[in-house]
């Protein structure tokens, strides 16, 4: 498997939404890097845990899981010889917190939980060192109570305070009148008096600063520099003493490494195991049982498309090993494929599905898709090129522990070829024992299916009523394109039909307007605007004669035609018949049905009157110019 697969399925979104639920950055790192494992036993320990844990989330219990933040960074800094800062100590104090509620809350899911709740068991008493911590520091300082020598220092470092403020309130009395502002000033930690610089003289200190225009001084006087020398030096003993208490705090932290490093451990296996939890209860998930062979999907709906999805019904046993699903296009084919693929990954993760019990998947070495054009620009190939690679790989590394996942096999090529290459395709990956899923629109394929061992046919049914697809498979069932029976249903004349189904399948079909068609609401509505569309069309402008399109009687010749051209100088038309193009003049025609009524408004006539040789050579003129091809009408 590989992160094609997981981007083509979605199973990486899937992983980026789980991963929203995680509250560590670990527990997003670990469930976005899952991969999915093919050992039973280990999956269904997995999905069990899973189930116990989304059996606490749906009983409202809020789980204490800590975001673990730097915790580890404040251990592998202790490592280095650098003491752990008093802010950082919160963080640590926070996590402990949360481990004591964590192993107090999952003692109490015993009955609900009785596998996970256990593995709290892993997270050692740290109590004592969340003491110790706690009683020496508060908001992010250390404590004064601390150490006896802590509270004695600062003790001794708020007097000697006191004492020079008196002091200096003392100066600015005595020297008043030679000062800028009665108030000291304080400068880098010392107090100083702003004096006017004129009076320089007259007071006893040190010069520790001035003002910007050199008019002020501000003075340390003789009388309080001893005590400031004082404060000084009892500060940098309380800086020494606090410093010694965090490093003993770091030591005690240190000595507790591998008990933290478990706890740390535990918390983010919690957090991965609750944010699976989550995200099942988000989706309605379901832990499905692994089976051996047999593929059994019960109403799954695939988790990208939400409230849209449509539920898939599904069944392969163990005999089956290929469905081959074909249908109209939009109707639901690649979505199923999709569906299937994806649940199989997030099963084999770990992580339950959007489905109901009874679903039942192996489990699978590989996971192989040929899904979208999968065109490489920088490789210059085709579509069709492009997804003949991505098959190549597929026959040279798939194998009986595969499950193969083909989206429109054999397409973008001729339909004889791509069918026969489709055939050859599936009978070399079904000699390998794969399971596969295919989609195709090629009607050859159909008989295949029903003929060949091991495969079945699928189909995505329509409402012909509504002529619209239901998305939901139908198994066992071999689908068609409906394009003759939605032309019938919006009008399109039974004489074309009848032709076209002859071409077609090499057999006749009767298409005739039943009472009942007329009476159908999507009939009736799209007779209505087509009739409004030549009404509209006929007040622009008159029109003499007939267009392009029309169906047209010709008496003489007993014959249905359909106009290609005209008319000229002398009134005289090209009318098609029988592929053939003959000119008659207007008066030995008769309008049978307008064109307007047979076919929508930007219908491609290049279909009825061109050869096909014709329309390919046009096509790829219309995309690029090609050295040397010219396209000359076949008339």
């Amino acid at each position: 498997m590989n992160q094609q697969t997981y981007e083509s399925l979605g199973l990486n979104t899937i992983l980026t939404r789980v991963s929203d639920f995680a509250h560590t950055d670990q527990g997003k790192e670990t469930i976005l890097s899952l991969q999915p494992s093919n050992d039973q036993k280990r999956l269904e320990r997995m999905h069990e845990e899973v189930k116990e844990a989304r059996a606490i989330i749906d009983s409202h219990s809020h789980v204490p899981i800590h975001t673990l933040g730097d915790i580890q960074a404040m251990i592998d800094q202790g490592n280095k010889g650098i003491y752990i800062r008093p802010q950082q100590f919160g963080s640590l104090v926070s996590f402990l917190e949360h481990c004591t509620k964590l192993k107090r809350f999952m003692n109490d899911k015993q009955i609900l939980a009785p596998t996970i709740s256990l593995y709290v068991d892993s997270i050692a008493d740290l109590s004592q060192l969340e003491e110790e911590i706690y009683g020496k520091i508060r908001h992010g300082q250390i404590d004064e109570s601390a150490t006896k020598e802590l509270g004695k220092l600062r003790r001794k470092i708020d007097k000697t305070h006191s004492d020079m403020k008196t002091r200096m309130e003392s100066s600015a009395k005595k020297y008043s009148s030679l000062l800028q502002e009665a108030r000291p000033v304080d400068k880098g930690g010392r107090l100083t008096l702003p004096v006017k610089r004129e009076n320089r003289s007259k007071v006893k200190g040190v010069i520790l600063d001035q003002s910007s225009s050199g008019a002020t001084l501000f003075i340390e006087p003789n009388e309080v520099t001893s005590l400031q020398e004082q404060v000084q030096l009892l500060k940098m003993q309380e800086e020494q003493e606090v410093e010694r208490i965090l490093y003993a705090l770091t030591a005690s932290v240190l000595e507790k490494e591998y008990e933290l490093n478990i706890a740390m451990e535990t918390m983010h296996q919690y957090d991965v195991l609750f944010a699976k939890a989550k995200y099942s209860k988000a989706i309605d998930g379901y832990s499905p049982a692994f089976s051996q062979g047999e593929i059994e999907v019960k109403e799954g709906r695939h988790p990208l498309l939400g409230e849209k999805a449509v539920p898939l019904n599904l069944h392969m046993g163990v005999d089956d090993q290929a469905l081959l699903i074909t249908g109209p296009n939009t109707g639901g084919k690649t979505v199923t494929l999709k569906t299937v693929g994806l649940f199989c990954l997030m099963a084999q993760c770990g992580l339950p599905i959007s489905a109901q019990p009874g679903t039942r998947l192996p489990l699978f070495q590989h996971v192989f898709v040929d899904i979208g054009d999968g065109q490489s620009i920088e490789e210059n190939l085709s579509t069709f090129s492009s997804r003949l690679t991505n098959l190549i790989h597929i026959l040279q590394h798939a194998n009986d522990h595969s499950l193969l996942l083909l989206d429109e096999i054999g397409s973008g090529t001729d339909p004889g070829e791509g069918m026969g290459l489709a055939t050859a395709i599936l009978d070399q990956l079904a000699n390998k024992g794969s399971t596969i899923l295919a989609t195709t629109h090629y009607s050859e394929m159909k008989t295949y299916a029903m003929e060949k061992e091991g495969f079945i046919n699928g189909a995505m049914a329509f409402d012909l009523e509504t002529l619209k697809p239901t998305y939901q498979l139908q198994i066992g069932t071999a689908g068609k394109s409906q394009a003759f029976d939605i032309a019938y249903k919006l009008g399109l004349h039974p004489e074309i039909l009848n032709h076209a189904y002859d071409i077609t399948y090499k057999q006749k079909e009767s298409f005739t307007k039943d009472d009942k068609l007329l009476k159908n609401p999507s009939y009736a509505k799209q007779v209505a605007i087509n009739r409004y569309r030549q009404k509209r069309k006929a007040q622009k402008k008159e029109k003499a004669g007939f267009q392009m399109g029309d169906n047209v009687w010709i008496p003489a010749e007993e014959e249905m035609g359909i106009v290609y051209k005209g008319p000229d100088a002398l009134g005289n038309y090209v009318v098609q018949i029988k592929g053939e193009k003959k000119e008659y003049n207007q008066k030995r025609l008769k309008l049978h049905i307008s064109a307007d009524e047979l076919y929508p408004e930007d219908y491609d006539f290049d279909i009825i009157f061109k050869s096909k040789e014709y329309r390919k050579i046009k096509k790829v003129m219309d995309r690029k110019h090609v050295d040397g091809l010219t396209l000359e009408d076949d008339e």
